[in-house]
């Protein structure tokens, strides 16, 4: 199914979650010299219009990362808010390749799965002359398979699908489980919509049930859970984090919650699993 794009909801108070800690991972990983292979399984353009027709029928980055006040939260946001600032002057957001190839450094590599016909030709224009960079056509889920374990390298995972397809949590929980049996030292990030609060239990409990091991709930909300459909909060499951990242989002989640949704809005930072 290649309905979803991410056009319309660039920017929103997903975005900020994901990114938040996708620039902290990454900053933190660079503490070491060893190269990081960063793999994303569901790429997306790469980067987005704040002002064209797709993000106006929505507004949802103006109440995402346009509702954020920086110089009102704590200093472990600094590291995002410096990757967005040349972007949001110009009324753009940068998707997750985008951040992590701002971020990454000439020794590290880039792989990138994209099957949307369109966001792929975008993501192949917009990297087209960085030799970091690979970019595959091909589904996401299978690509992860085939990258680990990574040779030489740290890996970094991110798998954000859209589930717009239900068996899409499945798919994840499976493909998670494959990719830690064959590297358990990788940083998995797994970004999840909260729109039906079953199936998000269910995934968590299927890692639970699991070989994983150090694993880890990040959850922003901006309204409660409800029986009616719609996304209500966003989290990320994240497997090996860096050991300053629950701390620094111990912090963070609040205060961020506070600025998006201080009447209905809650933050959650819990290890599911210990190591």
């Amino acid at each position: 199914m290649l309905s979803y794009r991410h056009a319309f909801h660039a920017g929103n108070h997903g975005d900020v979650l994901k990114h938040l800690v996708l620039a902290n991972t990454i900053d933190y990983l660079l503490r070491k010299e060893t190269p990081v292979l960063y793999i994303d399984t569901h790429a997306g353009a790469g980067r987005y219009q704040l002002n064209n027709a797709m993000a106006k029928k929505t507004e949802e980055a103006s109440k995402g990362i346009g509702s954020l006040a920086f110089s009102r939260l704590p200093e472990s946001a600094d590291i995002y808010q410096q990757a967005l600032a040349g972007y949001l002057k110009q009324r753009q957001y940068p998707g997750s390749p985008l951040l992590a190839a701002d971020l990454l450094r000439r020794q590290d590599r880039l792989a990138l799965y994209e099957l949307h016909p369109k966001d792929q030709t975008a993501l192949q224009r917009l990297f087209g002359k960085d030799k970091r960079v690979q970019v595959e056509s091909a589904d996401g889920f299978a690509g992860l398979k085939a990258r680990l374990p990574a040779k030489n390298s740290r890996a970094l995972v991110l798998m954000d699908p859209s589930y717009e397809m239900k068996s899409d949590y499945q798919q994840v929980a499976n493909s998670i489980q494959e990719g830690y049996k064959r590297m358990p030292s990788a940083v998995f990030l797994v970004w999840y919509p909260v729109v039906e609060r079953h199936r998000i239990n269910k995934l968590i409990n299927d890692l639970k049930a699991s070989k994983v091991r150090d694993l880890w709930q990040f959850e922003l909300g901006v309204e409660a859970d409800t029986e009616e459909y719609g996304m209500t909060a966003s989290g990320m499951l994240v497997i090996n984090p860096p050991w300053v990242l629950p701390e620094q989002l111990r912090t963070l989640l609040p205060a961020i919650q506070q600025q998006l949704a201080p009447d209905s809005g809650h933050s959650c930072v819990e290890q599911l699993v210990p190591e």
